[in-house]
């Protein structure tokens, strides 16, 4: 099976503390990498988790609060150093990120080397804000004191086999092959069809699909679009006793993203952005999995393959 892996390079909240980094982590599909969000320390530990530079290309910002996004100024000026010349992706919640980034990149880093792309979504829909031969990425619409959007990474369907015997017995050309595989029917010479589904075999491996909640209020609503993700990452900043707190500050408690993966059905749950007053995440866990079992805590350095 081809690689599929998330990286944890920090799980913390806005608050520094001396367990966690605040939140940021790499999605490596097929060696080709993908940030979501990129707090302080990000570039770090994307070092010590021997990550290449040279293959991270789209960076996904989930909304524009410094424990997000913070690192982004030290990780662009790292890469100009290192005479990077492929263009970075950068998108985010509307067009602010952009206004924000010109003026440090016009005076840090005069001299670029690479071209920086900026993309604003919309944060309120959901949307493919992403698309290659392997996967899409699409927006998750989510509820924080800021224009705020989770992600989700979903791969494309793997096609089906040709059944050799049947392509041999029609006598279906090399150049028809690849249409058949994308669900294409066969007319052969007397102009009968054959249906799709007599030419092919069921890949044995499924699509996976990522998904990625950062801060949010409590949306029970999310399920639908989650549904049956294989792996979900919720924001689970306080405990099930701060749930008021929770929702005055726009999070969610550890038992409510259990919640979510119970009803959207999601096959695992890791969940982070933990508040620096637990100097323990324990008892979120144990909140989250008495609701969802399958439930296990962010930590930085942590991967996680599907």
């Amino acid at each position: 099976m081809q690689k599929f892996d998330l990286h944890i390079l920090g799980c913390g909240s806005a608050l520094p503390t001396t367990r966690h980094n605040p939140t940021s982590q790499v999605l490596d599909v097929r060696d080709k990498l993908f940030m979501i969000d990129c707090a302080e320390g990000t570039q770090l530990q994307f070092r010590k988790q021997k990550l290449k530079f040279s293959r991270l290309n789209h960076i996904f910002i989930s909304h524009l609060h410094g424990d997000h996004c913070f690192g982004l100024p030290g990780l662009l000026s790292t890469f100009n150093l290192l005479g990077r010349t492929a263009k970075l992706h950068l998108y985010s919640p509307y067009d602010k990120l952009e206004e924000l980034m010109r003026p440090w990149l016009d005076y840090f880093c005069a001299e670029m080397t690479y071209e920086v792309v900026f993309h604003a979504v919309d944060p309120k829909v959901v949307s493919v804000v992403y698309e290659d031969r392997t996967l899409t990425v699409e927006t998750i619409p989510l509820r924080h004191r800021v224009p705020c959007c989770g992600y989700l990474f979903r791969e494309h369907a793997p096609r089906p086999h040709i059944r050799r015997e049947m392509i041999d017995f029609l006598g279906v050309p090399f150049h028809a092959i690849n249409a058949i595989k994308a669900g294409e029917d066969w007319v052969d010479a007397d102009g009968r069809v054959w249906e799709n589904e007599k030419l092919v075999l069921p890949h044995a491996e499924k699509a996976r699909a990522y998904a990625y909640c950062s801060d949010t209020l409590y949306r029970p609503g999310l399920a639908e679009q989650l549904k049956e993700v294989d792996l979900l990452f919720h924001e689970a900043t306080f405990a099930d006793a701060e749930r008021k707190r929770a929702k005055v500050t726009g999070h969610s408690t550890a038992a409510q993203a259990a919640q979510i993966a119970q009803a959207a059905q999601a096959k695992r749950l890791v969940i982070g952005h933990f508040s620096a007053r637990y100097e323990d995440e324990s008892a979120l866990l144990k909140e989250a999995q008495a609701i969802f079992p399958d439930t296990i805590n962010a930590a930085e350095g942590l991967k996680i393959s599907l």
